[in-house]
């Protein structure tokens, strides 16, 4: 996921900014120690400072040798509304979930245009004043709306070429008043493109769920009234992408993670462990498996690895929506996937459980879901 630090939790205490208009976290960031890398572009460094510089066997420079140029699957949703040509739609999912857990949708019903809308009030944002920004910086990775940069810049050893705002967004009439009221059209154009999403998740989980031979209402209730973390993010130009990311190498904890990008920069791993870039299809989505989905599948499809490389010659935008279920809801492997030849092979997890690892875990040192294994 371009998620970032993938955090928030409703517990978390606010105090009012008349300033933005809105609430924001009440554990703030001081702008007098806070440099992100949008400001750093803009302030036309030539190199990247040594806090961004990555050791060398991790550098996206180590492994372009290793850079696959596998074609990914691209699944038009269109066909759906032909129940002919479902059962092949519902087949190419279990094909490309089995395979690499990732996939494009195109026919999707989001106009291109909201699309746009959305991504240029994202551009709108990060182009602000670095003060109006900084109204909505914290250091709390519980912050249900969190301005910042790198993943969490408080305890980050190595920086990465990042801003990003990430906002819990479902249901919106609970959360939008905490997201920026500058630019005046953000909350609209980007409320709009998170309810079309939402949506389109519950569709594309059906279909994920159908794939793998459970009824398509499993877990229906759980996954409409889940959660949806918007996480914007901006990968302004880099001098020396050789040797910085803009995401290191992760998995998403949710279901799914569906990608808006403005230009190329995401890579998957595949079974291989070949890197892969995926390629720009304007109006296209990209799909992305999730822990928890890894779990109910128990192991039948497998969370993707993905990261984000940044480019010396253009600034990159993506919208991560990412879905879980909500916050103390329990994921297992579903009943009927488990049997003697196929034993349960994960623990139950949460949302805030992956959030309790995270706090004091760093993501770089292993990935939440090899904790959750019985039979690694």
């Amino acid at each position: 996921m371009e998620a970032g630090d993938h955090h928030g939790a409703e517990s978390s205490s606010f105090s009012s900014s008349k300033a933005s208009g809105s609430s924001r976290p009440s554990t703030s960031l001081s702008s007098s120690s806070f440099t992100s890398a949008l400001t750093l572009t803009q302030l036309g460094v030539s190199h990247v400072p040594q806090r961004y510089v990555l050791p060398p066997s991790q550098r996206p420079s180590a492994s372009y040798s290793n850079l696959s140029t596998t074609a990914l699957p691209i699944l038009d949703i269109s066909s759906l509304q032909n129940c002919f040509l479902r059962p092949h739609v519902i087949n190419n999912i279990q094909t490309a979930c089995k395979e690499i857990g990732f996939f494009q949708v195109i026919n999707h019903g989001i106009p291109l245009s909201m699309m746009k809308e959305a991504l240029n009030a994202a551009n709108e944002f990060f182009n602000l004043p670095v003060e109006e920004k900084m109204l909505l910086g914290s250091d709390s990775v519980h912050a249900p709306i969190r301005y910042g940069t790198s993943i969490n810049q408080a305890v980050d050893k190595v920086y990465f070429w990042r801003d990003f705002i990430k906002h819990y967004s479902h249901p919106i009439s609970k959360w939008i008043h905490l997201w920026p009221s500058n630019p005046s059209t953000y909350k609209e154009n980007m409320g709009n493109y998170a309810k079309a999403v939402q949506v389109l998740q519950q569709q594309i989980m059906e279909l994920v769920i159908e794939s793998l031979g459970l009824s398509p209402h499993y877990l229906h209730d759980e996954v409409e009234n889940g959660s949806q973390v918007m996480a914007v993010n901006c990968y302004p130009k880099c001098p020396e992408p050789e040797v910085a990311l803009g995401m290191p190498p992760h998995s998403d904890y949710g279901s799914i993670t569906i990608l808006l990008q403005s230009c190329p920069g995401l890579q998957i791993m595949d079974q291989n462990k070949n890197w892969i870039s995926v390629p720009y299809i304007e109006g296209a989505l990209l799909v992305q498996m999730g822990d928890q989905t890894e779990v109910m599948s128990n192991g039948r499809y497998k969370s993707v690895i993905h990261r984000v490389t940044v480019s010396d010659e253009m600034d990159r935008l993506s919208i991560a929506s990412l879905h879980s279920l909500s916050l103390d809801k329990k994921i297992e492997p579903a009943p009927l996937l488990v049997d003697s030849e196929n034993p349960k092979s994960y623990k139950e997890f949460s949302f805030r459980d992956f959030l309790d690892y995270i706090t004091s875990n760093d993501i770089g040192n292993g990935r939440y879901i090899d904790t959750l294994k019985e039979n690694p």
